[in-house]
């Protein structure tokens, strides 16, 4: 059972995702490793370095919002037995996306964090 990544998330209107990949781009000398359509949540989502952009309008971000970061992780399920029996609750179960899996928990502090494994 192992973090794999932890990214900060950037949240943005569409129209301003390409100059924020190319930024961040720069800022971190790698190229976006991730870009991805969630039409079902209306978002669009890149990675550069350790940061998560997402981008939709602001309806589409508000469900999405009050989540701090996300957890790219090795096992969804064993993370979802350890985090339970660490005083965490699952918000939402484990769910298919379009980069894997995830689900969103909210850590015994009060911090709400998806977790994702990726296929």
């Amino acid at each position: 059972m192992q973090i794999l990544k932890v990214l900060t998330r950037v949240y943005l209107n569409p129209i301003d995702l390409d100059d924020a990949i190319a930024f961040y781009e720069n800022l971190f000398t790698e190229s976006c490793w991730l870009w991805s359509q969630y039409s079902e949540a209306g978002l669009e989502l890149a990675g550069v370095g350790s940061i998560l952009l997402i981008a939709g309008s602001a309806e589409a971000l508000s469900p999405f919002e009050s989540t701090k970061a996300t957890f790219l992780v090795d096992s969804l399920n064993d993370f979802r037995e350890a985090l339970t029996q660490q005083g965490a609750v699952i918000l939402a179960e484990p769910d298919k996306v379009p980069t894997g899996s995830n689900m969103r928990a909210i850590h015994p502090d009060g911090t709400i964090i998806e977790y994702i494994e990726f296929r």
